[in-house]
């Protein structure tokens, strides 16, 4: 009986055994699985997703696009410890800101060198004009010289004149030479008369020695130079003072450039200007700046500034365009940083940045206003905003700024964040939409060729893209276009194509409208769709801005 209850126990206690055994390798092994599949999850949760091709798109987990079928990347991942890094910042992977052409910066301090651009034209210096007038009254016997342009030496004769005046002159002097001995009053009288009609001295003696009366009488050149003008013809009955030529000394000349407003605050007299001439490639001419015009133009809105410099071997001519680079040196702002141009945003009186976050695994960038200086060509002083060392955005600036955009996050147009999303589903797509604006200001433009309107988030001004022609033909023209339009109040952008002659420009409504931006290019001396330029506007322009025909 023991021996059996034994038994029977023993083989209890086995069977529980191995009921233990095979659930331990049942349940262990069901476990491990069911924590990866969590994990996956967990992490896919942790992950947005994205199409490469089409932004936009979002998803908490992996798949295909929607659009294009491509494979999605993640675009926004939490760091190591699974917290984010910052609410407010975008993040990208390495392939996503490769992708997005997204390149930085190391901000640093530079010495700040403006390169400003000026346009102009030689001209004569007006202190070496000329002109050629008759000493005396009566016809022209014969010009000595007979065209424009003909080179003229001091001294030479130019003309011959009869006069009968001179000839009654000189026999009255014969006269007194008589009787010089008895009445010297009269004889010195005689000749004073002569020399006062700037008849030479020698002439006058030889008259008294032979006896003789001289009936024409040479006009002689006073200067050297070019004649630029012809007044008479042979035959022509002149008086005392007529003028009879004009003439240049071209051994220097003016260079004579237009400055805008904007321009003038960085030039001052004595700062050199290197520029060269259209007609003359390839070679360099420079001077220094001896005159900036204190009043600026009403019409052209320029002010004149010019150089002067030497022309011995006339290659330089009156009238021939030429392109001027003036570097100024900012000495006020030497201590301030200097970024690239195309790292600043621009929202008409904000300008911001992306600033990359450091000690990130991957990309992440947070937007930052800043106040800029000067403009430098091709890149910026910066006031504040910036510390040196920081790393910026400067390649791609505006795909992030869209991507910050598509996620609510702060942005150039939404600097707050998460008010401008408006979600639309494609089966766990977010996507941004821009809402239409159809109001009565909009269709106020629907003669022009493109136009948008855009509602800024956060406040009531209303943005306004729009094109129209305006009439012009080179570089000078796109200059003046463009400063004119923008020196209306609420004008943040306006750009001149000289192939389309079609204007682009973004405004404010709140500030501006249409008609007076066109009104402020047709003062400037250019036609647009809605309003011309008058005359005298439009023929003081440049010969190479003349487009009418």
């Amino acid at each position: 009986m023991k021996k059996q209850e034994i038994k029977k126990y023993s083989t209890y206690i086995i069977l529980i055994a191995a009921g233990l055994l095979l659930g331990w390798f049942l349940f262990d092994n069901s476990h491990q699985p069911a924590t990866n599949e969590t994990k996956v999850a967990e992490e896919s949760k942790a992950t947005i997703w994205t199409c490469s091709m089409h932004p936009h798109i979002r998803q908490d987990h992996p798949g295909d696009c929607p659009i294009c079928g491509m494979d999605l990347i993640p675009l926004n991942q939490l760091n190591s410890d699974s917290t984010v890094i910052d609410p407010a910042a975008i993040h990208f992977t390495a392939e996503a800101a490769q992708l997005a052409n997204v390149m930085t910066s190391v901000v640093s301090s530079k010495k700040p060198v403006k390169e400003v651009r000026l346009y102009g034209k030689i001209q004569a210096d007006e202190r070496k004009l000329q002109s050629q007038t008759a000493h005396i009254p009566g016809r022209v016997e014969k010009l000595l010289v007979n065209f424009t342009g003909e080179q003229v030496r001091k001294g030479q004769p130019l003309a011959e004149i009869y006069s009968p005046e001179v000839v009654t002159a000189e026999q009255e002097l014969l006269e007194a030479a008589r009787v010089k001995d008895i009445q010297p009053e009269i004889y010195q009288a005689s000749r004073e008369r002569l020399l006062q009609w700037k008849i030479p001295e020698e002439q006058i003696n030889t008259i008294e020695q032979t006896g003789k009366v001289r009936t024409t009488f040479p006009i002689v050149a006073n200067t050297s130079g070019i004649v630029t003008a012809r007044r008479v013809n042979n035959g022509d009955h002149i008086a005392q003072g007529t003028v009879l030529y004009d003439i240049a000394d071209l051994s220097s000349v003016w260079a004579m450039f237009d400055a805008y407003e904007s321009d003038l605050p960085f030039l001052n007299e004595g700062d050199q200007i290197s520029f060269t001439v259209k007609a003359l490639p390839g070679i360099q001419y420079s001077g220094r700046i001896d005159f900036i015009d204190p009043v600026i133009d009403p019409s052209t809105r320029v002010a004149k500034v010019r150089l002067e410099v030497k022309n011995a071997n006339g290659k330089l001519k009156p009238e021939m365009f030429i392109t001027g680079t003036l570097e100024a040196d900012l000495k006020q702002y030497n201590n301030n940083l200097v970024i690239p141009r195309s790292a600043v945003l621009w929202t008409g009186k904000r300008s911001i940045v992306y600033v990359k976050i450091p000690g990130t695994d991957e990309p992440a960038f947070k937007m930052r206003e800043i106040i800029t200086g000067p403009s430098l060509g091709n890149s910026y002083v910066v006031l504040s905003g910036l510390e040196e060392g920081e790393e910026i955005v400067t390649n791609g600036t505006f795909n992030v700024d869209a991507a910050a955009q598509l996620e609510g996050k702060p942005s150039m147009m939404n600097p707050v964040g998460g008010s401008t999303s408006i979600q639309h589903d494609h089966g766990g797509v977010k996507k941004e939409s821009i809402k239409d604006e159809t109001d009565q200001n909009a269709s106020d433009h629907s003669g022009h060729g493109d136009l948008s309107v855009q509602e800024s988030p956060g406040n009531n001004n209303k943005l306004t893209k729009l094109s129209f022609k305006v009439s012009g033909n080179c570089d000078m023209c796109k200059d003046r276009i463009e400063a004119a339009a923008k020196s209306i109040n609420g004008v943040i952008d306006a750009t001149w194509d000289g192939s389309s002659k079609m204007l682009k420009v973004t405004f404010d409504e709140k500030y501006s409208g249409i008609d007076q931006i066109q009104k402020a290019i047709a003062h400037a001396g250019h036609d647009t769709e809605k309003y011309k330029a008058d005359n005298k506007t439009y023929e003081s322009l440049p010969g190479c801005c003349k487009y009418r025909g």
